[in-house]
């Protein structure tokens, strides 16, 4: 497994870990522990760190944006790997550095990461979400 995608696949775990217990835990210690846990040696550490502080610090917007998105489901009735996925995906689409991670490569890493974790249709979901989102910033820049 690539280094970033074993980072977000971390990132994930530990948003989903967070997600469902409701915040109650630190999400820094969080994501620490399964750093250590499933990263080993790996070199993308400060990039799940970065990654994980990144949807936290723009948690609200990027709910908006789900909310906005996806208005056929209700992001609490998301499950909590699609939720999580989309927070990734849209952290690094609209907040992210796109010469790090252009926006085509973020849209496919979640949707990568949605058939790993998700549900049958959760590549789909997911796709279609992000696509959307991408197209609106599309249409906006030009």
């Amino acid at each position: 497994m690539a280094s970033r995608h074993l980072a977000r696949s971390i990132v994930l775990q530990s948003l989903f870990e967070w997600d469902f217990y409701q915040g109650k835990f630190d999400l820094d210690k969080i994501i620490k522990r399964n750093i250590k846990k499933f990263g080993g040696n790996f070199d993308e550490k400060q990039f799940t760190q970065n990654l994980a502080e990144g949807v936290m610090k723009n948690f609200a917007k990027i709910d908006k944006v789900i909310k906005n998105s996806a208005t056929e489901r209700p992001i609490e009735q998301l499950s909590t790997v699609d939720r999580n996925v989309l927070r990734i995906g849209l952290f690094e689409l609209l907040y992210g550095n796109k010469k790090e991670v252009p926006p085509k490569v973020a849209i496919n890493e979640a949707i990568e990461l949605a058939k790993n974790f998700g549900g049958e249709s959760s590549g789909r979901f997911v796709n279609g979400v992000l696509g959307t989102v991408y197209k609106e910033i599309e249409k906006e820049t030009t």
